[in-house]
C-alpha cells in the first residue's frame, strides 16, 4: 500500500489545476500487479478537464489490464474521488467490497474505505 500512496503523492505534484487550485494525484493497482498513476488536468472549458482517478484508470485499461484492485488518492484535504470517478472504477472492479480506496491529505493522514462504501448504489446496465 505504501508504494500506491507514494505514486499518488508523486502524481499530485504533476497536477495542472490553474482554475480550482485543487491538485489531485491518483494511483491504481491493477490486478496485473502494476501501479498506474496520474494527476488531474484542468482546461478553461471545465467540462474538458479530467480527474486524476479516471486518468489513472484509463492508463490501466490502455495497458491491457481490466480490473482494479486498489486506489490511492492524494489531495490537500484527503477528499474522496468524485461520483464520476467512482462509477468508472466500479466498471473495472471484480468485487467492489474488496477494492480499497485510500485517501491521503497534505499531513499524511489516511482514510481507507471500500469502493462499495463510497458508491453504495452504482449504476449498472447489466
Amino acid at each position: 500500500m505504501t508504494d500506491l500512496i507514494q505514486a499518488a503523492l508523486e502524481g499530485q505534484k504533476k497536477a495542472y489545476a490553474p482554475y480550482s487550485k485543487y491538485e489531485v494525484g491518483a494511483a491504481i493497482l491493477g490486478e496485473d500487479g502494476e501501479i498506474y498513476s496520474a494527476c488531474n488536468v484542468e482546461n478553461a472549458s471545465l467540462g474538458l478537464s479530467i480527474c486524476a482517478e479516471r486518468s489513472a484508470l484509463f492508463q490501466m485499461v490502455a495497458a491491457g489490464c481490466h480490473a482494479v484492485e486498489a486506489c490511492a488518492v492524494a489531495t490537500v484535504d484527503g477528499g474522496a474521488p468524485c461520483g464520476a470517478c467512482l462509477q468508472v472504477m466500479q466498471e473495472f472492479a471484480r468485487d467492489p467490497q474488496k477494492v480499497s480506496v485510500t485517501m491521503v491529505d497534505a499531513e499524511g493522514r489516511q482514510t481507507r474505505r471500500s469502493l462499495s462504501e463510497l458508491l453504495p448504489f452504482p449504476f449498472s446496465s447489466f
